[in-house]
């Protein structure tokens, strides 16, 4: 789609034209609801390059802004790939939000941020909208340090709520403040948190609306209801009246009521009491659990029709009431025929064609690791069947969705359930079954506290299958598993795994299997393996013993590796050995219990010593040193050892190889850091003379 690169402001002039253009849409195309062409979206979205001059626009005029955000968002997801089905799914939300609130004194508070992408051109990034997620471009969630329009970062789920009511505390207290002092009360601003269903799912929503309802400060929840339909929304009748109970009337009448009622004998309150929440949940939806916890429920409302949506927002906006919750239900994928029509909605795609909708997935060259994890586990089930799997709402991501095909009754979908999902499986645990707890390291870290006192303190064997180890590419910095191996190796009763490739997976799934004294953690990477001959089936490994993948004669220097990075270190070892630098691979399987006596004979028969993790300080090379400098082998000073880990910062988005690139864990950064380690051998006979002279 030719677009223009630049935004101007919109004279009144343009803004008719516009207007005309939005009425003489094309015949639907390329599997659009509505579909306009490339011109007539640009010619639109052109004269709104901030949310100020949205709000100039009539309320006429707002569907076709909306049909021109999702004709431009399609465009640039198929170029870029992302989270496609969250997006068009509030098109109309996103809209009429900005329409009336005055963001961003007005804060908008996305929940996980999957569904942004609109957000983000209608404030002032529509100009970069096609650098979504690609190397220095636009991150795939909201991001503080990227615009005002995003007051919170994101992604992970379930945090929305919690942080705009600190907002609406803070803003509470400054007004609390301004009184105090005799000045001006501030600006009157509003604190928006927008929340999916799937989200809901999660203990810290309810934490931070049962903190609410008890501050009865003035916030707005906007449920996004697009998959589990709390309640339907039944056309005109049902916008009539969530009109009609958010408006300042209903809400006051209500009040009034409810002071009278106190007034009336016990009893005859609570059946009157008892009869107008029934009533009301017959009209509006069924909000009683909302209402329960101190909300004003409103809805459900129909998310992609602006005539009802915009009334019902400008009611809560106005609203003088303590939290009000608004159901909006709205389909994802919405206006996007392949989108609509898929069984994940396009949650995530990669670049596509507009016109069929077909991703471009490339052929893959080995089968991806959580294939491999999948399978694995589905032998291991079948051939015990005390094995369970347990997922938080990733079944897809973790390979489990193959293991509930083969084995639905042991298969346990939790939601964003993190915590509960590790103390399930410890439940699970404790009455002799084999519970394989399958989460995304950067989700697991959700549910630390679960794992330190819930499993690991009572040295309970649950199996922790952390995909997404390391870094994972155009997710960036929210989703890179970067810190497990130093959270899980610092706990008693721990066992951590990390496969070097495919094949040594197959065999860490057996050896989690046949674990049974206590936790164990193994640890794999997004995407495909290297490539090499699958087990039929796995054999349980020796805890805490590596392996020596190459040891030559005479050599030098010693690479000792942790997970993946293996591949890179006998790629190094080659480069190095070209150059006359005999160098020793090894694999150490096991980050905790270490192979002590392994990584002894390494510092004591070789002048450099390199340890190589996909994870952070703190971590594999930290454990090796303390192992070390416990032992003594560094008293000597006849061994310089060296720690390769991810950098100390929070590395934005790019290709993983690009990424591993920056932090030198690539075969070019070993080398370098071997190079820069490796002493000259004069200088180091010398040196060794002297410590005998002494």
């Amino acid at each position: 789609m030719s677009r223009q690169e630049t935004s101007q402001e919109t004279t009144s002039q343009e803004k008719t034209s516009q207007e005309k253009t939005s009425q003489d849409k094309v015949a639907p195309q390329s599997g659009l609801a509505t579909s306009l062409t490339s011109s007539e979206a640009t010619a639109i979205l052109d004269g709104l390059a901030e949310p100020s001059a949205l709000r100039l626009l009539p309320e006429s005029a707002l569907q076709a802004v909306a049909d021109a955000v999702r004709t431009e968002m399609i465009d640039a997801v198929s170029v870029t790939g992302g989270h496609l089905g969250s997006g068009l799914g509030v098109v109309e939300l996103t809209v009429a939000l900005h329409h009336v609130f005055d963001t961003p004194d007005d804060r908008i508070v996305w929940d996980v941020g999957h569904q942004a992408y609109p957000h983000k051109i209608l404030t002032g990034r529509r100009d970069r909208i096609r650098t979504l997620r690609q190397p220095g471009g636009l991150s795939g969630f909201t991001k503080r340090s990227e615009s005002v329009y995003d007051p919170f970062g994101a992604a992970h789920s379930s945090t929305s709520i919690s942080a705009a009511l600190g907002m609406a505390v803070a803003r509470d207290l400054d007004e609390a403040s301004a009184r105090a002092q005799g000045a001006p009360a501030p600006k009157r601003r509003n604190m928006v948190a927008v929340i999916g269903d799937g989200s809901m799912s999660a203990g810290m929503a309810y934490e931070a609306m049962n903190n609410a309802g008890a501050l009865h400060s003035r916030l707005i929840v906007i449920l996004n209801d697009n998959d589990m339909s709390i309640a339907p929304p039944v056309g005109a009748m049902s916008a009539y009246f969530a009109r009609l109970a958010s408006g300042g009337t209903y809400q006051s009448l209500r009040e009034t009521a409810k002071q009278l009622g106190k007034l009336l004998p016990k009893g005859l309150y609570q059946r009157a009491a008892a009869a107008e929440e029934y009533a009301r949940s017959l009209v509006v939806g069924s909000g009683t659990m909302f209402e329960e916890m101190g909300f004003h429920y409103v809805g459900p409302v129909d998310g992609h029709n602006l005539d009802h949506l915009l009334p019902v927002l400008k009611n809560v906006r106005d609203s003088e009431q303590g939290p009000i919750l608004l159901h909006v239900v709205t389909q994802k994928g919405k206006g996007y025929a392949p989108a609509e029509a898929s069984a994940d909605r396009y949650h995530g795609v990669v670049r596509f064609d507009v016109l069929s909708g077909v991703q471009a997935k490339a052929k893959p060259n080995a089968p991806a690791y959580t294939r491999v994890f999948g399978e694995s586990l589905i032998k291991a089930a079948d051939a015990d069947d005390r094995v369970v799997a347990i997922t938080a709402a990733m079944p897809g991501g973790t390979g489990i969705d193959l293991f509930g095909k083969a084995h639905p009754e042991r298969t346990f979908d939790v939601g964003i359930a993190e915590q509960h999902a590790v103390t399930f499986a410890g439940g699970l645990a404790t009455e002799g079954y084999k519970p394989f707890v399958a989460i995304y390291s950067t989700f697991l870290q959700r549910a630390y506290d679960q794992v330190v006192h819930d499993v690991a303190l009572q040295n309970l064997p649950v199996r922790f299958c952390m995909d997404r180890a390391g870094l994972v590419g155009a997710d960036g910095a929210t989703h890179a598993g970067a810190f497990d191996l130093a959270y899980l190796c610092c706990l008693p009763n721990m066992t951590v795994m990390a496969a070097s490739d495919e094949a040594e997976l197959v065999h860490m799934v057996a050896t989690a299997h046949a674990h049974d004294t206590g936790p164990i953690a193994l640890r794999y990477p997004r995407g495909e393996g290297v490539g090499v001959d699958l087990p039929e089936r796995g054999v349980a490994l020796p805890i805490g013993k590596g392996r020596m993948v190459r040891a030559p004669e005479g050599a030098r220097v010693a690479l000792l590796s942790l997970g993946t990075r293996l591949s890179e270190a006998l790629k190094a070892a080659d480069a190095l050995e070209a150059e006359g630098i005999a160098v020793s691979v090894a694999d150490a399987r096991f980050a905790k219990p270490l192979d002590a006596a392994l990584i002894l004979d390494l510092a004591g028969r070789h002048e450099v010593l390199v340890t190589l993790e996909e994870g952070s300080v703190g971590g594999f090379g930290a454990m090796v040193l303390h192992l070390l400098a416990e032992r003594g082998a560094l008293d000597a000073g006849r061994v310089r050892v060296r720690t390769l880990t991810l950098p100390d910062s929070y590395q934005d988005h790019n290709t993983p190889d690009a990424m591993y690139a920056e932090a030198g864990l690539d075969a070019a950064g070993i080398l370098n850091t071997v190079k820069a380690a490796l002493p000259e051998q004069k200088a180091r006979g010398a040196k060794l003379v002297s410590v005998v002279r002494k």
